[in-house]
């Protein structure tokens, strides 16, 4: 064979590697570092997935357009088939895929850049285009407004007198009709590792929609929950999405002084509660389009779905499964002071609802004919970066992020 064939042949090898680089691997998660109960399955690039029990995990470094490529990849079949499934959905229901696709752009076109980028890149390898991926975006959300439905969501922290060491624990339920069902088998924790210099940031959420709940790796985390019972609304055309903003506010913000800078700055598109903690300190933000409090606790703190501060002074009277929840959730932190590490938060998150904790399983609230259920939870102790994780009808997963997060 001639030099000059062989370098031709090499040449066309190295531009077909990276469109077929989705392999199995076969390395231990303990030989990469990893940890127990991560299997690996695939890679591509520098990304990596595993499955850890019943849930999906990506792995990503490198930047974000190439943290997107490996996301896109990775986990092509799950974003086909989701997608597939939310595009049957809206035909079903009398949207054209115009219509949908208007929607999604609007709600996506303030993004940070960032985020922008890592959707490029999951165009490039996962055969759906970035209009369908905006789509996926937003989801759950074209899912909850279609269905006229709300959603619900509580927050739990305990540090202090309330933990056996006083380091913080956390919790976070978030509740939805089970109209949403569909969307939960595919969940995925997935871990991103920018290489620019920002933090870690570990999202979980259906693949390619807009993730609610995030941590970072300086151990910081920030989750939502619905306020439309106290705040309204009415929405802000020309603001970015307030928890698209979530993301970016991980990557930038190493301590509990900086993201509650950026929290109090911003002003949302429409009224939230904001729950964000780190190592040593916790807050509830209740947020207007107008104005955020922050609503702090003496060694506890807990949310739901009304705001609690009493300097409000709104007339709107709060719904009686928020306080329920709330009044349920202070309860059994009184009940577990002293004990509550992150297994037994697990245990206090275990609780439903009708046995007095804030938990949904199948659980009609009454009117409007839907069962709510608690579609995914979040323990996390943000000290040593320490997850445990769990959708509805599935067992609780225990992730050390950690490890990923230097992966």
């Amino acid at each position: 064979m001639s030099f000059m064939k062989l370098f031709y042949i090499l040449i066309v090898l190295m531009f077909m590697i990276p469109a077929i680089a989705v392999a199995a691997t076969q390395e231990s998660p303990e030989s990469a570092g990893i940890g127990a109960g991560m299997t690996p399955v695939a890679t591509f690039g520098d990304g990596t997935r595993y499955e850890a029990g019943p849930y999906h995990v990506v792995v990503l470094s490198g930047t974000y357009r190439e943290m997107g490529r490996q996301y896109g990849a990775l986990m092509k079949d799950e974003l086909k088939s989701e997608y597939e499934m939310l595009r049957s959905h809206f035909t079903a229901g009398g949207y054209t895929e115009d219509e949908i696709t208007a929607y999604a752009g609007e709600a996506t076109a303030l993004q940070a850049k960032r985020m922008q980028e890592i959707r490029a890149g999951m165009a490039e390898t996962s055969g759906l285009t970035t209009e369908q991926l905006e789509i996926l975006h937003e989801g759950p959300i074209i899912f909850i407004i279609t269905y006229n439905a709300k959603s619900g969501c509580s927050f739990l922290a305990a540090w202090g007198d309330y933990t056996p060491d006083g380091s913080l624990v956390l919790s976070r339920n978030y509740d939805l009709p089970d109209e949403l069902a569909p969307f939960r088998p595919y969940y995925t924790l997935a871990v991103y590792n920018p290489t620019d210099g920002s933090n870690g940031v570990a999202t979980l959420s259906p693949v390619g929609a807009r993730p609610e709940t995030l941590m970072n790796s300086e151990g910081l985390f920030i989750a939502d929950d619905n306020a439309a019972e106290s705040a309204g609304s009415v929405e802000i055309a020309g603001r970015p999405d307030l928890i698209d903003e979530f993301f970016r506010m991980m990557l930038d913000y190493s301590d509990m002084k900086g993201l509650d800078a950026a929290i109090m700055s911003l002003r949302p598109n429409i009224g939230w509660i904001v729950n964000a903690a780190g190592p040593d300190y916790a807050c509830s933000y209740e947020e207007t389009i107008y104005d955020v409090k922050c609503r702090e606790g003496d060694g506890v703190i807990a949310a739901s779905n009304n705001f609690f501060d009493p300097t409000w002074r709104l007339a709107a009277i709060p719904a009686e499964h928020s306080t329920l929840r709330y009044a349920n959730l202070l309860n059994l932190a009184e009940e577990n002071k002293g004990l509550i590490d992150g297994e037994q938060m697990v245990a206090i998150r275990d609780v439903q609802y009708s046995d007095g904790g804030a938990t949904f399983k199948h659980f009609s609230l009454g009117g409007g004919g839907m069962n709510y259920s608690t579609d995914h939870q979040v323990v996390f102790v943000p000290k040593t970066r320490t997850l445990w994780m769990k959708v509805v009808d599935k067992d609780w997963q225990k992730v050390e992020l950690g490890p990923l997060f230097a992966a």
